[in-house]
């Protein structure tokens, strides 16, 4: 006998069910347009801060000095906190394997590792020092993202504008390959440019405006080829600001109604209020359920 998609998913045969207590934790947890939600996403938001303030202090000498047991316990604190979370994601999501590899999966694995890594695995310290595992921390940082909208907005803005943005490299690149060609034809080896890629280098300190100062022209010719590259500078620092910025601007007017409604299959964000079908893999969305964030 075939099963209906609802009879399925009780069942648990094509991923969690979507009703019940996995429904309800995953709007807590993936969704921030109810207060349960907006109040997760803020305190995971304090977490995440004191987690790398804790590793910026244990870094110093005079703090881990001085209270290196109090910090080692408010890490492992987070620590379990972050296993707790990362469970409970697993446990509420319709595709367990999809959200471990998926990016922010990643992230939170990486945000909880480095600790167990250490503490189960002590052969570990012959191979790695075990202080580098424990910067990997710092990586929580990240996890930002999936909080802030308007982490997500830039993203958006990002991936809107990579087209153009890579065309203007590509120029850029053209650019710096034949200057840099060029300043090694005039100025040569006696005066530093010893290669072509020597000379790329440079074209790239300068057009970036960061002017190292290590590699310099000695002739009239090769000053005057290194200002022109110099003032070009300028409006190349200019465009890619200019096109992100009109994308972020268009994004967000794009986006006036758009929620943090997010889909069960895929957990793509962003879905129109009124919206059926994901907008990303099709498949149906879930019933609506946000609530102000006042009430």
């Amino acid at each position: 006998m075939t099963l209906s998609e609802p009879q399925r998913a009780d069942r648990g045969d094509l991923g969690k069910p979507l009703s019940g207590w996995r429904l309800k934790l995953y709007t807590v947890i993936f969704e921030a347009d109810t207060r349960a939600g907006m109040w997760f996403d803020r305190v995971l938001i304090v977490v995440i801060l004191t987690s790398v303030a804790v590793v910026v202090a244990d870094s110093m000498k005079l703090p881990h000095a001085q209270a290196g047991d109090l910090l080692n316990g408010i890490e492992w604190l987070i620590t379990i906190l972050f296993t707790f979370e990362y469970v409970a994601r697993l446990s509420c999501v319709r595709h367990p394997l999809r959200y471990v590899f998926s990016f922010y999966g990643l992230i939170d694995l990486l945000a909880i590792l480095p600790a167990y890594l250490a503490l189960f695995l002590p052969e570990t310290r012959a191979l790695i020092d075990v202080r580098i595992l424990r910067l990997l921390r710092i990586f929580r940082i990240l996890r930002l993202v999936q909080f802030v909208r308007e982490y997500q907005q830039l993203g958006h803005a990002l991936r809107a504008s990579a087209r153009k943005i890579l065309v203007f490299l590509s120029v850029v690149f053209m650019v710096v390959l034949v200057l840099g060609t060029l300043l090694y034809v005039v100025e040569g080896p006696e005066n530093g440019f010893t290669s072509i890629p020597v000379s790329i280098y440079w074209a790239i300190t300068t057009i970036t405006t960061v002017g190292f100062g290590d590699i310099t022209p000695k002739t009239d010719l090769g000053r005057l080829i290194a200002s022109l590259m110099m003032l070009l500078g300028w409006g190349t620092l200019a465009v890619p600001t200019g096109i992100v910025t009109s994308e972020f601007t268009a994004d967000r007017l794009r986006r006036r109604s758009v929620t943090t409604r997010t889909c069960h299959e895929c957990l793509s964000e962003g879905h129109l209020p009124g919206a059926r079908y994901c907008r990303d893999c099709g498949a149906k969305l879930p019933g609506y359920q946000a609530e102000s964030a006042e009430s």
